[in-house]
Order: structure tokens, then C-alpha cells, then sequence
């Protein structure tokens, strides 16, 4: 069986990856299990800039497959901001709460129906160097007046579902598995490799 590594070193997202790729013959790792592993600048414009840079450039020091994604919030209120610096929106090293608190303080004022935004994730694929499949998805909603709710990571507390009236942060998992950009994504990936595997 085929190592396939996860171009990242959060725990949180392996295990995120690792639920949507169930059933592809692969033995999913982290980055974690590697020593000295090369940085990747995330400089990028777009998310799929990012997600194949990552993965050609770490494909090549695993010298096999791997899989990248780059994903983030984008808020049209904001014009398409944090957009790739979601991770780091509130400045380098700062928390979730503190990126999520930038959100809210950008957006004060603004009644909900000026409050859409998207989740976006970008996904590449490459086996030894060579890109073999990049995909993109998104998931609609809108940011919320406040945080709510304690599952998931990242802006899921800001990020309410029409449908449901209720966050990411709020609905956990089983709903966030069916609808999240990530797991549209994923759900592409798993079939794509099920058939390249």
C-alpha cells in the first residue's frame, strides 16, 4: 500500500482528511512523520496557486504522492477578504479567536444580508513532482454577528448556514461533513484516487 502524505503538520486537518478519504488504498500520513521538511511560502494569489505549490514541493521531498489544499474565507462585504490570509488575517501567529474577532470588527454594522461570504478549498494532487489533479469547491453562507457554537476550527463559529440558522461551530460535524467546501472537495479527491490508486 502507497504512502499518500497530507501537506501539513495540524493534527485537526489529518484527521479532518483522513475521515473524507476513507476507502482510498492508502496509507494516509501527516508531515509529522518527516524530518526536516521543506517550507513552503503560501505567496500565492489564489487558493489553487498555493495548494499545488505545496504539493509539487512536497511530492518531490517525499519522492511519492502527495495531496495539498489550501483553503480560507472569503467575504464579499470585504472584497473577497481574508481570502488566501485567512490563516493569518489578524496578523502572523495569532489565534482563531483573533481572526475571527477581526471579522466581526470588519464587518460591525453591516445588516446579515450584506454579510455573505464563502468557504473555499483548493486541492492538489501530485505523484512524484507531477501535478495530477487540482480541484476547487466552495460552500455559501453568511458571517454571523458573534461566534457560536464550539465544533470545528477556524471561522466555523462565524460561518452560519441559511438553511439551518445555525454555524458551523453549532452543527458539528455530521452536517459540516455533507455540505463544507473541504469535505465537496474531498469527496472529488476520494473518487479520483480510489480509480488513480
Amino acid at each position: 500500500m502507497r504512502d499518500l502524505v497530507i501537506a501539513t503538520k495540524n493534527e485537526k486537518k489529518l484527521h479532518e482528511l483522513k475521515r473524507y478519504l476513507k476507502g482510498v488504498k492508502a496509507n494516509v500520513i501527516s508531515l509529522n512523520r518527516f524530518e526536516g521538511v521543506p517550507r513552503v511560502v503560501e505567496n500565492g494569489d489564489t487558493f489553487k496557486e498555493n495548494a499545488v505549490k505545496k504539493a509539487v514541493k512536497i511530492s518531490k521531498f517525499v519522492s511519492g504522492l502527495a495531496i495539498a489544499d489550501d483553503s480560507g474565507l472569503a467575504v464579499d462585504a470585504l472584497g473577497g477578504l481574508p481570502g488566501v490570509r485567512s490563516s493569518r488575517f489578524a496578523g502572523p501567529g495569532k489565534s482563531d479567536l483573533q481572526n475571527n474577532r477581526m471579522i466581526l470588527k470588519r464587518l460591525e454594522g453591516l445588516p446579515m444580508k450584506k454579510r455573505r461570504a464563502r468557504f473555499v478549498c483548493a486541492v492538489a494532487i501530485c505523484d512524484n513532482g507531477k501535478i495530477i489533479k487540482v480541484l476547487e469547491e466552495d460552500c455559501r453562507g453568511l458571517i454571523a454577528f458573534s461566534s457560536k457554537g464550539r465544533h470545528g476550527f477556524g471561522y466555523d463559529p462565524l460561518f452560519l448556514i441559511p438553511k439551518y440558522k445555525k454555524t458551523f461551530g453549532e452543527l458539528g460535524l455530521k452536517v459540516k461533513d455533507r455540505m463544507s467546501h473541504r469535505s465537496k472537495a474531498l469527496k472529488r479527491v476520494r473518487e479520483f484516487l480510489r480509480k488513480y490508486l
